[in-house]
């Protein structure tokens, strides 16, 4: 899943993104309202965090201008006015939540949970054969033997469970897993892949992902 956080403090700036990494979010951010604009339109974002105090255009037109725009990524506001009117101001601008600063991380991430239930409109659990994953407890079973993975390896999974049955282009895994200021090399989605497939195929008759030569990747119940 993939967060977009735009806040012109750096410090907060940097606390969401470590925090929201944590929890095997891929995490990019700006500090201004015209990026926001640009990178919303460019990135397939499941939340957008949105401070209202930017430079430039502020958080409440940057909020209207998505909307404009006919997207529908859940926005979360930031802002330390407190008001009724205030709310329903933002509100009514296009934005989904509100959250008054000083905030804790907790209820942020609630939050986002909440977003992602509502905009996603699916259960918590994921499956694929005997492959199941839970999107609440960030666990992994298959054949109820418990599976660790790393953060990328559980996004990376997650992604292709969401997709389940379609091929997936290198490009758009890359995008889901690094954010726009990561450099990264190559070949990294085929060790990742590699590294996935020794922790969810290598153990069971059945091999649920499936490498398409010069296409991208899939994950299905016929991947044999």
């Amino acid at each position: 899943m993939k967060i977009l956080v735009v806040e012109d403090d750096a410090k907060i700036a940097s606390f969401l993104k470590k925090g929201l990494e944590e929890e095997y979010f891929c995490v990019d951010q700006c500090d201004n309202g015209e990026d926001a604009i640009y990178l919303a339109q460019m990135g397939a974002y499941d939340v957008i965090i949105l401070d209202i105090m930017l430079r430039g255009a502020q958080g409440d037109q940057v909020c209207q201008k998505i909307r404009e725009k006919k997207l529908t990524t859940p926005i979360i506001m930031l802002s330390a006015k407190s008001t009724i009117s205030d709310k329903v101001s933002l509100l009514n601008f296009g934005a989904d939540d509100y959250l008054t600063k000083p905030f804790s991380f907790e209820e942020l991430l609630a939050r986002i949970h909440v977003q992602l239930r509502k905009h996603n409109a699916k259960e918590s659990v994921l499956k694929v054969a005997d492959l199941e994953l839970n999107l609440l407890s960030k666990t992994v079973m298959r054949s109820s033997e418990h599976i660790v993975l790393t953060a990328k390896e559980y996004a990376l999974l997650e992604y292709l469970m969401r997709h389940k049955g379609s091929i997936i282009e290198e490009r758009a895994l890359e995008e889901q897993l690094f954010s726009s200021d990561q450099s990264i090399n190559s070949n990294i989605i085929s060790v990742y892949m590699y590294r996935l497939r020794t922790k969810i195929d290598k153990n069971f008759e059945l091999k649920l992902i499936k490498t398409h030569r010069n296409l991208g990747y899939s994950i299905h119940e016929n991947a044999l």
